[in-house]
């Protein structure tokens, strides 16, 4: 990577004839790119290690889909910074804020839009955080959760397994992480498909918004073990400000790309005769279809939005201060320059990114998608596609990889039968099936204390009260909701 310092204010020169930079931008929104992203990236990476694109009507980027040139940018802070504020096209007009990339890529005072010292302060809030949770509790939690979700469909031999499993179970997962009463998380919920689909966004943000202050709101008067209440407790001091915008980016990466993670995994196995052989001999290869995925089809394929602080060159390509440069994580992995196309057990790719931005949760993300996998076939084991997989749609949009449906049909099995609660003064409520209701015992508010680790990772951060009651959801005569749903099966109904 070569630089060149910036000249004034005034314009740096045009292009030399041939530069991908006077190529017409290649879109990447439209069902033709979902259908077969990959054609687009092979034609992208014939023109160089970066390329012009469109990633919504209105809203151009350079998308890098070569593997060095990615970890260039990845791990160059002193060359590209992450502070959105510097995207010019949107500071002088030249993308409206309405567009429909703008809620995914505009500042917001958190971990992922800032850096140097600020990144710093942010992130150590977010990885102490995240290291108070217990993996085994939080592996218990999940298959706990799995069969609730499998129990309510095990019984009619077929399902969406999107939209009844792969969407709803980070949801579940989300609403304890993070204390969330499932009054406040219908909004959350239905503002946060709004802003992955691109549909309304103004509307989504303000959903979001709302929400989040009610939450915070929440914790203030009534904290718990939840990553809510630690986030509010880190010596970093975060301001609400602050703690609304931590709260976007970390539930915004939970929900969304992990029901792609887990959708796209189960994908792979039911459909490739590599992993569909295995599962017939009863073996699971789960490890080996996350890294798979995560190679070929990382839940975010393009992300990683990055600002040159100064016109330079990556690879060649002329880049301009401000102007957005878009990691294909996707396009990168594919990289035929790679010296090995060996994917089980290969760790290397970018799904999670790379450099001060490396996603601080895959592990939590990983051991989530495996438990949910591994769950699932363990209770359908002739678990089979409904429709041929060339027929499956993938949904429209420029940053995700993500299906529309994944239909399976299956021998239809009962439900699990829970063993009985535990009896006696020590108890405790969390320990229990989700369909087991103990009407003497205290609602708790979602935070589960045997997440909470032996001991805080400072000793200025206090240890989490065990969960406090929870307010009484509102009664409503609108549609039920998914998280509503949840509401009814953690009260036991």
């Amino acid at each position: 990577m070569t630089h060149r310092p910036d000249a004034g204010t005034a314009p740096p020169p045009g292009p030399p004839p041939g530069c991908p930079a006077h190529q017409a931008p290649t879109p990447l929104h439209g069902p033709d790119f979902a259908a077969d992203p990959h054609a687009v990236y092979r034609r992208l990476r014939a023109q160089g290690p970066a390329s012009p694109v469109e990633l919504a009507p209105g809203a151009h980027a350079t998308l890098v889909t070569d593997y060095r040139a990615a970890l260039d940018v990845l791990r160059s802070p002193d060359s590209f910074g992450k502070d959105a504020r510097r995207w010019r096209a949107l500071a002088d007009g030249r993308v409206a804020p309405d567009n429909p990339v703008v809620p995914m890529m505009a500042y917001r005072p958190n971990c992922l839009f800032s850096d140097g010292d600020a990144h710093r302060r942010l992130r150590a809030a977010v990885t102490d955080s995240l290291s108070r949770i217990d993996p085994n509790a939080l592996r218990g939690y999940v298959e706990r959760s799995a069969d609730t979700l499998i129990d309510r469909f095990a019984t009619l031999g077929e399902a969406d397994l999107l939209g009844s499993y792969a969407k709803m179970l980070p949801l579940l997962v989300f609403q304890q992480l993070f204390g969330c009463p499932p009054e406040i998380g219908d909004r959350l919920v239905e503002g946060f498909s709004g802003i992955f689909d691109g549909v309304d966004h103004e509307r989504a943000d303000a959903l979001i918004t709302q929400s989040l202050v009610e939450l915070v709101g929440l914790k203030h008067v009534k904290p718990g073990a939840d990553m809510t209440s630690w986030l509010m407790a880190h010596p970093a001091r975060l301001t609400d400000e602050e703690m609304l915008h931590q709260l976007v980016v970390l539930i915004g990466a939970g929900t969304e790309p992990q029901q792609n993670l887990i959708a796209n995994a189960l994908r792979l196995l039911l459909s490739d005769d590599r992993f569909a052989g295995d599962l017939a001999g009863g073996s699971m290869p789960v490890e080996d279809a996350l890294d798979e995925v995560l190679w070929l089809d990382p839940p975010m394929a393009n992300y990683g939005v990055h600002y040159p602080l100064h016109d330079l060159d990556l690879g060649g390509v002329p880049l301009r201060a401000g102007e957005p440069v878009v990691v294909s994580f996707a396009a990168a992995n594919t990289d035929p320059a790679l010296l090995s196309d060996q994917r089980a057990g290969n760790r290397a790719h970018l799904a999670w990114s790379a450099g001060p931005h490396t996603c601080p949760a895959k592990d939590a993300a990983r051991l989530i998608a495996a438990v949910a996998v591994e769950k699932l076939l363990d209770r359908l084991p002739d678990l089979e596609l409904a429709v041929p997989v060339d027929r499956l749609v993938w949904r429209p949009g420029p940053f995700h990889r993500a299906l529309t449906a994944l239909p399976v049909r299956f021998p239809p099995v009962h439900p699990t039968r829970p063993a009985p609660a535990p009896a006696g003064p020590h108890a405790q409520p969390h320990h229990q099936h989700p369909h087991q209701h103990q009407p003497h015992q205290p609602a708790d508010t979602p935070g589960d204390s045997r997440w909470t680790a032996s001991s805080p990772p400072s000793g200025s951060i206090p240890q989490a009260a065990t969960s406090t009651a929870r307010p009484p959801a509102s009664a409503s005569g609108e549609p039920r909701r998914p998280w509503s749903f949840l509401a009814e099966w953690w009260r036991g109904q």
